[in-house]
């Protein structure tokens, strides 16, 4: 109890240091026009508490001690280097984290990665995970596309993994064709949990194909060769995890075979052969329809190219 009293002592002592108008010897200039920020601080404290000012102020030593060393932090917003600075000068943060929007958080922890605070990394990470959660599952990608820019995050990137094993369904419906990145739509259609037909799974990376290459044509009959080979780059990683084997004869039709210039050729004529294949049974279940009048029940499958026929002698 003691300690923490006098913990509590000397971070407000230091954050008076920060306050302190006189004996600053930099400046930091934070944000882009029109929001930029300058703010003054002390090199010795930002030297020993930031691995990456460390070393920009181990190259810019001043020669001169009447001149000011000034680095500039374009990356990171004014409102957010405040709270940067003052958790580097006292180790705490000016607010209880309960008191901050979910994504005010996340952009303290990419200015923190930045700075390369790694105990204030450590710490945003768990408390987004533990009071959080549901707010990333809403926002999955992206939260999914910040912490995937690099290996800082690794306790995020393990939970968001996690949801996407149990709970893909949810985290599919709820994505932005614009803004759902590559890694995280491939994640998510080869995961055997997922439970989505293939025909709905072709569309929705058809249309994420579109959102990612605005310029198409919406319909495929318009398409030039290029318009075909800009799409087919786009769903190059996304293709293999496609069931189209489980797809009816009259849904490749009417939703494959259109764009069918994306599709590798093996592919391609590998789908066809076992659409010409006598005997051709669909990998999924389908509940036997019962004809009225008839005596024995006959499997009615659409999605069959050789379904069974029902003649007049059956009648």
């Amino acid at each position: 109890m003691v300690n923490n009293k006098l913990l509590q002592n000397l971070s407000q002592n230091l954050l008076k240091i920060l306050d302190d108008d006189e004996y600053y010897d930099i400046t930091i200039e934070v944000g882009n026009d029109p929001h930029v920020n300058i703010f003054r601080a002390h090199k010795v404290i930002l030297y020993y508490r930031s691995p990456y000012l460390r070393s920009i102020l181990s190259t810019n030593k001043k020669k001169d001690d009447e001149v000011l060393t000034h680095i500039k932090l374009p990356n990171i917003l004014p409102e957010i280097f405040q709270i940067i600075l003052r958790y580097i000068y006292s180790g705490t943060l000016s607010l209880n984290l309960n008191e901050y929007e979910t994504s005010d958080i996340i952009k303290i922890l990419i200015a923190a990665n930045e700075l390369n605070l790694q105990e204030l990394i450590i710490l945003l990470q768990s408390f987004l995970i533990e009071y959080r959660s549901d707010w990333i599952e809403l926002n999955l990608n992206e939260v999914y596309q910040t912490i995937f820019e690099n290996n800082s995050f690794l306790e995020l990137q393990k939970y968001c993994d996690h949801l996407i094993s149990i709970r893909p369904d949810n985290i599919f419906k709820s994505l932005g064709l614009s803004s759902t990145p590559e890694k995280l739509l491939v994640k998510l259609i080869q995961n055997d949990n997922l439970q989505m037909s293939a025909i709905h799974v072709w569309e929705y990376v058809v249309k994420w194909g579109h959102a990612q290459n605005p310029e198409l044509p919406s319909d495929p009959t318009n398409f030039s060769k290029e318009d075909f080979n800009t799409l087919k780059n786009s769903l190059q990683r996304c293709i293999p995890f496609i069931n189209f084997y489980n797809l009816t004869s009259e849904e490749f039709s009417d939703n494959v075979l259109p764009y069918e210039n994306i599709l590798p050729n093996e592919l391609y004529k590998d789908i066809l052969r076992s659409y010409l294949k006598p005997n051709n049974q669909p990998i999924k279940k389908l509940e036997p329809n019962i004809i009225k009048g008839v005596e024995n029940v006959y499997e009615i499958n659409p999605k069959n190219i050789d379904s069974k026929i029902i003649t007049s002698q059956h009648a």
